[in-house]
């Protein structure tokens, strides 16, 4: 597929999304999004976020961005078009005596002004939205002329991008849609953002750490939508076929030698700064 195409009109993005949103929905992601806070914290190093400033976190989860960015004294906004990952989120944030406004919201439909905020975050959501350009063009519009744009997203070549690439396998996606890794290169995020401010990128490693590959199975099959959500859609021999597939996955990736997992998953740190 050409990662510069423009989407076809013909793509029902409607029905995509709410496909995404049960499948977001279902398991906990915030089982496995917890695990990825490291990933906040650093993105918010990576936009020298200030005290002073408005933030938004797009697709927020269940926030890791978010929590990171209350931890500097920012005023931050978290939104996610899942309410049930905002409610753990708002929970974390009461647990840690941080002041978050929470809101239901479409990454592609954001409900704010233009130029309402200082720093505008995601990580690891955005990148799933269908209409790639509609969220970039969101994410551009609430962020004021010099402020900047923070994303964590996994590459096409990471552990996560080949595990959705083998899910697709199984699974294909509907027609024409984009692949979310695509948000993880340099061409792509030069299409979507090029024309509104300058980019720089950092390649990175999150390390996935699990008890053993049987234990990631477990969580995964039970807790990460996509997932659960392959699993549900395939029929017995169809679904040992997904599991022995992830299986290989999962020994190509591990670098652990005590039965353990640990598998580094390569992702695109990315800073985008408004024109003014």
């Amino acid at each position: 597929m050409n990662d510069l195409a423009t989407p076809p009109a013909a793509i029902d993005f409607a029905a995509i999304k709410s496909r995404q949103q049960r499948a977001w929905s279902s398991g906990d992601y915030a089982i496995v999004g917890v695990t990825l806070q490291i990933v906040g914290e650093m993105l918010c190093e990576a936009v020298d976020l200030r005290s002073n400033q408005r933030v938004l976190d797009v697709a927020a989860g269940n926030g890791n961005a978010t929590l990171a960015a209350a931890r500097r004294f920012a005023e931050v906004v978290s939104t996610d078009y899942v309410g049930a990952l905002l409610d753990r989120g708002r929970a974390r944030a009461e647990a840690d005596r941080l002041s978050v406004i929470f809101r239901e919201a479409d990454a592609e439909a954001l409900p704010f002004d233009d130029a309402s905020f200082d720093v505008v975050l995601s990580t690891f959501g955005v990148m799933f939205t269908p209409n790639h350009r509609q969220a970039a063009g969101e994410m551009s519009r609430v962020c004021r002329p010099g402020g900047k744009i923070g994303l964590a997203n996994w590459t096409p070549a990471s552990f996560i991008g080949q595990l959705f690439k083998t899910i697709g396998k199984h699974l294909p996606p509907p027609a024409g849609v984009q692949s979310p890794a695509l948000w993880g290169t340099r061409a792509h995020l030069d299409h979507l953002f090029g024309p509104t401010g300058s980019i720089e990128t950092q390649s990175r490693n999150f390390v996935f750490r699990y008890e053993s590959p049987e234990h990631w199975m477990e969580i995964f099959r039970n807790y990460y939508g996509p997932v659960v959500k392959a699993f549900e859609a395939l029929d017995g021999a169809a679904a040992d076929a997904l599991e022995t597939d992830i299986n290989v996955l999962l020994d190509k990736f591990n670098t652990a030698d005590d039965g353990t997992l640990v598998i580094p998953s390569q992702y695109l740190e990315v800073v985008i700064t408004r024109n003014r």
